[in-house]
């Protein structure tokens, strides 16, 4: 009895265990042949425009087939306007260029452009016009399967 009893928890164990084990090879499973999806967030001005022109630039080294999506809001809209400087005087003009032809999209806050009285005709010609960067920014997350970063 007591042998039947052992027999029978450790074939339950064994049920438990591999369940689990499959439970969490299924993910990567899943993931295998998808594009990946990332939305970067920036919404604190030239500084932070810096860091994502690095970011974006080491992301699309390491992982070229990424899909990315940057969406620009508040005082991160900034780099997007045509003859923007950062601290050194570099303007973003060439960096977002690259991007833009590696396949990354800009999309820009249009309430944000509204509020702070920036014309669309002054942004830079790679970026797109959505009506609400937080919309937009879950939308990508929640609809569309997109990681989320803030440089």
């Amino acid at each position: 009895m007591r042998r039947a009893f052992i027999r029978a928890t450790a074939a339950l164990a064994a049920i438990g265990l591999s369940a689990k084990a499959a439970a969490q090879a299924a993910p990567a499973a899943a993931g295998k042949g998808r594009r990946v999806k990332v939305v970067y967030q920036l919404s604190e001005g030239a500084d932070q425009a810096v860091r994502a022109m690095a970011n974006l630039r080491n992301h699309l080294n390491a992982a070229p087939d990424t899909r990315i999506v940057v969406v620009a809001f508040g005082y991160g809209v900034d780099f997007i306007v045509e003859g923007a400087r950062d601290a050194r005087g570099n303007t973003f003009e060439a960096a977002v260029g690259a991007l833009a032809s590696s396949g990354v999209e800009f999309r820009v806050c249009r309430n944000t452009l509204t509020a702070r009285k920036i014309p669309e005709s002054s942004l830079l010609m790679e970026a797109k016009v959505v009506q609400a960067g937080v919309v937009e920014v879950a939308r990508l997350q929640f609809d569309e399967g997109y990681a989320y970063i803030k440089p």
